[in-house]
């Protein structure tokens, strides 16, 4: 086949669901719990980190229907494209053929944010995905979930699926006390709760509300006070890129931890939309100083 036959790029599949209801579980987070008839399309993985890449429409712009998000790219002007926001599924309940995916919420600045705090049943969402690269081994000696608002969702959902009694510690940061919530396991898992000093942003994944976290920030001052126990620990951690940067050396080298039982990964950068973060990323790859570990 010549170079200029090559076939076009198939389009990537998009899921649509309706919004059933939302669920405020504290002062800042909201979920959204979507189903309908296009549950039938969505194709959930095993991982308990599961993310889908929400599109957001222009207003007032007619778009292909079906939605092909590459032929928007090749034939419309770059403010007509969907805006993408990264968020983990919170839960898939197959029975009841619905997700349920947690935002937090930061007044009326960012895109997905004051979407999911509006929400009302019948309002259609589109996503592509999921995809994934974490879950629980349970032929590790112990586990450690680690990180800030951007990570409950995907630690909530390991802790769930942990074997019985199997040794966790979990270190979390959220802004106070009211932004804490009940975690459910079978593990033997022991809990500790952080508060920043003062609140920041933080969100399923970024959004477009930058804010400075290092100065207020207890994160990896507290994760490396965690009694490291003996055997082999497989490690979570996820959050805003510049703490879970400065965990990298101390896992690989310090504790020695395989890469194949890490997973570290920068969920979003303080001062940076989401957009500008996967630029930011993919320059990081790119000079090969990326901080993001997943497990092999």
């Amino acid at each position: 086949m010549a170079k200029n036959d090559r076939p076009a790029p198939r389009a990537r599949r998009i899921t649509t669901l309706q919004v059933l209801r939302t669920e405020w579980l504290t002062p800042t987070m909201v979920r959204v719990i979507a189903g309908g008839p296009g549950f039938a399309d969505f194709v959930t993985n095993e991982y308990t980190d599961r993310y889908i890449k929400l599109l957001f429409l222009a207003p007032g712009v007619e778009y292909p229907n079906p939605l092909d998000v590459t032929e928007v790219q090749a034939t419309m002007p770059r403010e007509h494209w969907p805006i993408k926001r990264t968020y983990t599924v919170r839960y898939v309940d197959t029975a009841a053929g619905e997700i349920a995916i947690d935002f937090v919420t930061h007044g009326d600045s960012g895109i997905a944010a004051p979407w999911a705090a509006n929400a009302k049943p019948g309002d259609e969402i589109r996503f592509f995905g999921p995809a994934g690269a974490f879950a629980p081994n349970p032929d590790v000696d112990w586990h450690l979930l680690a990180g800030d608002e951007a990570a409950l969702p995907a630690i909530a959902s390991a802790l769930e699926v942990m074997p019985d009694g199997a040794p966790v510690h979990v270190v979390l940061e959220v802004a106070d006390a009211a932004e804490e919530q009940p975690l459910t396991t079978k593990a033997d898992a022991t809990i500790t709760w952080l508060h920043r000093d003062a609140p920041a942003h933080g969100a399923g994944h970024a959004d477009d509300a930058p804010v400075s976290r290092e100065e207020t920030s207890h994160l990896v001052e507290a994760v490396k006070a965690v009694p490291w126990r003996p055997g082999r620990a497989q490690v979570f951690v996820h959050g805003e890129t510049s703490l879970v940067k400065g965990l990298r050396s101390y896992f690989l080298t310090e504790r020695g931890v395989d890469r194949a039982d890490l997973s570290l990964s920068g969920y979003w950068r303080a001062g940076m939309v989401e957009d500008d973060f996967q630029a930011w990323k993919k320059d990081e790859r790119e000079r090969g100083s990326e901080t993001v570990i997943y497990p092999s």
